[in-house]
């Protein structure tokens, strides 16, 4: 950093090599160019010399126009090849002058030698310079090789290809062995790695040794990485698990999602009131924000704004992408705000504990791989029945649809299409739906 100007440690840019390319062109030296650029004057030296261009243009004698020697106007030796015997033509002429003569001296310029070490800037014209090999400054050129530089530089593994050898010399037979990474590593400090980068070499099949060598690393899968998550940040402000712990509820509504097996994009969306541990399920045919709007509106046509508001005041979900639009699911029909949504953290589903444990229930019926495809909303609210007539521990021995019927009354429930199932003929088994087929 500059001890005239503080500087900003910060790689040069695009712009900053443009300036030093015009000012290279002025005359400017790296002292003033430094003090604008708030750098320090070698770093505009380093700068120069590491990303200067070369670049040919020499006309030279009449004869010779390849002759780069200082001696070339004012030599008058011949034949010095000795391969002709009459030969009276100077060899400054001759093509082979400077490889083959012992006094030949190469031509150069005290200007590349020195600051500014480019021909940016110089006097002479560039046509009637005769020194061949030159240098210049090009802010574009220079750019492009610095970026190229900074990529390759990030590339590959810190070590030669003779410490590489003999690594692996070390760590292949252990590995043949039996040996694990942690062990390997344990017992030759000299290795100087970590075992999270012995790891990464066996990955990229830089050891002779690989992956499949390890007692242990063929028997997992791959981890499941979750691409799903609403990527716009600016809807969490205001709606973060921290901002809905300060409300403390006794009692809130959570939402989630389940999806299908693969062979089809039909989701079912679910919510579960805490409070009294009823749950509700609906299907939808496309896991998007627009199908989950659908379902709020539809839900306040059937129950009123203000039995809506009574349920779903407050809901707590995951950052999944279908509900990336929490303003649009907050709004009501008449544009009334009809309920407040916030957001887990990521990777937290315990913070919505109480619908994890209500898609366990609905796995009994609806396990894992299952398919969605033919499932209709009779079907979904035949299973929300069984569900909410199952007795819980933490209500007493009641179900939750005597407590929710208590609590909200028969017309919401009835809003909610709901209704009870007699203590004997709850059935939480794929057998409910094939049934009831």
């Amino acid at each position: 950093m500059s001890k005239y100007i503080p500087g900003n440690q910060k790689h040069l840019s695009l712009e900053d090599r443009k300036y030093i390319e015009r000012s290279l062109n002025l005359g400017t030296s790296f002292k003033d160019i430094a003090r604008f650029l708030c750098k320090d004057p070698t770093t505009i030296s380093k700068e120069v010399k590491l990303h200067r261009l070369s670049d040919w243009y020499h006309k030279g004698t009449f004869y010779n126009a390849h002759n780069f020697c200082i001696h070339r106007y004012h030599c008058k030796k011949t034949n010095v090849c000795g391969k002709v015997i009459l030969c009276n033509i100077k060899c400054t002429s001759c093509p082979t002058c400077n490889q083959t003569c012992v006094d030949f001296v190469r031509e150069r310029c005290n200007r590349l030698d020195k600051a500014p070490y480019v021909c940016n800037g110089c006097p002479k014209a560039i046509n009637h310079c005769t020194i061949a090999h030159k240098y210049r400054y090009d802010a574009i050129f220079a750019n492009r090789m610095y970026r190229e530089c900074l990529s390759t530089s990030r590339a590959g593994i810190n070590m030669t290809k003779q410490e590489l050898h003999k690594k692996d010399m070390i760590i292949t037979p252990l590995i043949y062995q039996g040996q694990s990474p942690y062990q390997i590593i344990t017992n030759h400090p000299e290795l100087d790695m970590s075992v999270r980068t012995l790891y990464s070499y066996l990955d990229d099949g830089i050891l002779t040794a690989r992956n499949i060598d390890l007692k242990r690393k063929v028997k997992f899968k791959p981890r499941k990485v979750h691409k799903t998550q609403i990527k716009d940040r600016t809807v969490f402000e205001g709606r973060m698990f921290t901002d809905f712990q300060k409300l403390n509820l006794d009692s809130f509504a959570e939402m989630d999602t389940v999806h299908s097996s693969q062979e089809s994009k039909r989701v079912i969306l679910t919510f579960f009131l805490t409070r009294e541990k009823l749950f509700l399920a609906f299907i939808m045919n496309r896991c998007t924000k627009g199908a989950v709007k659908l379902i709020f509106d539809k839900l306040e046509r059937q129950m009123g704004t203000y039995d809506f508001l009574t349920l779903f005041n407050t809901i707590l979900t995951d950052r999944g992408t279908e509900f990336g639009a929490p303003e649009a699911l907050e709004t009501g029909i008449d544009g009334i705000v009809r309920s407040s949504i916030y957001f887990c953290d990521p990777m937290r589903s315990g913070q919505k504990g109480g619908i994890e444990q209500a898609h366990t229930m609905l796995r009994m019926v609806l396990p894992k791989k299952t398919s969605f495809e033919f499932l209709t909303q009779w079907d979904l609210r035949t299973i929300v029945d069984h569900i909410n007539s199952t007795p819980r521990e933490s209500l007493g021995g009641r179900t939750p649809y005597d407590v929710a019927l208590d609590k909200y009354g028969i017309d919401i429930l009835k809003a909610l299409q709901l209704r009870p199932i007699p203590p004997d003929e709850v059935n939480l088994t794929p057998k409910l739906i094939r049934f009831n087929r």
